[in-house]
C-alpha cells in the first residue's frame, strides 16, 4: 500500500490487435475487408464494456491486412465517445514522420482528444521493400525520423535537416493539436529504442511476445534512469503480450494453440521463427512465459505479476490470433473487461 505522502499508481488496460484474419463459427476464413469491419466492432465492443484503450497495429500480409489503423480508428471513434484510441504500432522507419503526425492529429480531432501513437522500427518489415527502403538503413531510418518527429511535436514552425527525406524551413504542420497527443516509442528488446523515447521524453512500450516478461527488466530500468538523468518526470512504461482468455485454461488453450502454431509456421518462413512445440507452448503460458493465455483468474494474476515485476502502469492484450472464430473473440475481449481487468486491479490494490 501507497505511504502517506505516496500517490496511489494509476493502471489502466487495453485491446490490441493486428485485424488478424478470423473465421466464421463453421471454421471458413473471413476475407481482409470482413476482419477489417470486424476490428471496428470490437473497439465499439470494447468501449460499451469499460476497456481503457483500444488499438491496432500496422501490418501488410495476408494474415494480418491492416495497413491503415488510423482510418479503423476513426470509424470506431465516430461511434464511440471515451475508449482511448491508438496504434498497437505504427511503423515510423517506413513511413513520413509528418504524415504519421497528420493522420493522428485529425483523429484527434475527430475523436475528442483520445488518439495516441505509438512508435515503432518494424519488427515485422514488410514495409520497408514495400515501400521501396533498403533494410541496411534500419537504424537511421528510426532515428531521423524520431527525432523530426519529436520536432513537430513541439508546435512550432519546424526547422530540420537529415539524410532520410528532404529538409524542412520553418514549416507550419496542420491540423494543430487541440488537445494532448500521447506518443509512445514501441520496444521488443532494442535498448537504442530506450533511450530515445527517454531523451524525447515519449513513453515506453514494452512489446513482449516471447520469452519471460523479467527479462525486460533492465529495459525499463534502463529507461527510468535515462529520464532522470535527462531531467523528466516519471512517464508510463506500457506492456503488449498476445493473450486468450476463456471460461476455462483447458478452454482456452484449446481453441488458442492451433491458431497460434499456424500463425508461427506462416510466420517462420518470412521471419525465421522456429516452429514451436506444444511443450514450447505451455512453457509459454505458465507463470514465466509471455503469453496470457487460460481462464480469468490465471490470466488476471499472470498481468498483475507482469506490472509489478516491471514497474509497469499499463497493459495491452493482443487478443486476436489466426483463425479464431468472432464469437470466440467477442467472449475473449467481453471476459477480459468484465472479469480479468476487475481482477487485475484487486490483486495490485492488494
Amino acid at each position: 500500500m501507497p505511504t502517506d505522502t505516496e500517490q496511489p499508481r494509476t493502471y489502466t488496460f487495453g485491446l490490441d490487435t493486428f485485424g488478424d484474419i478470423s473465421s466464421a463459427a463453421d471454421g471458413t476464413p473471413h476475407t481482409h475487408a470482413d476482419s477489417i469491419r470486424a476490428a471496428v466492432e470490437h473497439g465499439v465492443l470494447a468501449d460499451e464494456l469499460g476497456v481503457e484503450h483500444f488499438n491496432i497495429g500496422e501490418h501488410h500480409t495476408d494474415d494480418f491486412p491492416m495497413p491503415a489503423g488510423d482510418v479503423v480508428l476513426g470509424a470506431v471513434a465516430a461511434r464511440t465517445s471515451r475508449i482511448r484510441l491508438g496504434s498497437a504500432v505504427t511503423v515510423l522507419s517506413s513511413d513520413d514522420p509528418i504524415r504519421v503526425f497528420q493522420r493522428y492529429s485529425t483523429l484527434n480531432a475527430i475523436s475528442g482528444g483520445r488518439a495516441e501513437v505509438t512508435l515503432g522500427r518494424g519488427s515485422s518489415t514488410e514495409s520497408f521493400p514495400l515501400f521501396g527502403y533498403d533494410l541496411a538503413d534500419y537504424n537511421v531510418l528510426f532515428d531521423e525520423k524520431l527525432n523530426l518527429f519529436a520536432e513537430v511535436m513541439k508546435g512550432d514552425p519546424v526547422t530540420w535537416n537529415g539524410t532520410v527525406r528532404p529538409p524542412l524551413h520553418d514549416q507550419e504542420i496542420v491540423p494543430e493539436l487541440d488537445a494532448p497527443l500521447p506518443v509512445w516509442v514501441g520496444v521488443g528488446g532494442n535498448p537504442n529504442s530506450v533511450i530515445w523515447a527517454a531523451r524525447y521524453g515519449f513513453n515506453l512500450r514494452l512489446a513482449i511476445i516471447s520469452g519471460s516478461p523479467a527479462r525486460f527488466g533492465p529495459l525499463a530500468q534502463l529507461y527510468t534512469q535515462a529520464l532522470e538523468q535527462l531531467g523528466f518526470g516519471q512517464r508510463p512504461i506500457g506492456i503488449h503480450s498476445p493473450g486468450h482468455v476463456a471460461e476455462t485454461d483447458d478452454q482456452a488453450i484449446e481453441e488458442f494453440w492451433p491458431n497460434y502454431l499456424a500463425v508461427i509456421t506462416r510466420m517462420s518462413q518470412v521471419r525465421g521463427f522456429g516452429i514451436p512445440t506444444k511443450e514450447m507452448f505451455l512453457n509459454e503460458i505458465g507463470p514465466h512465459g509471455s503469453l496470457y493465455v487460460g481462464s480469468p483468474d490465471t490470466v488476471a494474476q499472470k498481468i498483475a505479476n507482469t506490472l509489478t515485476v516491471l514497474n509497469a502502469s499499463r497493459f495491452d492484450l493482443k487478443y486476436a490470433m489466426g483463425r479464431l472464430a468472432d464469437d470466440k473473440l467477442r467472449t475473449n475481449i467481453k471476459l477480459y473487461a468484465t472479469e480479468v481487468v476487475p481482477r487485475v486491479r484487486k490483486l495490485l490494490d492488494t
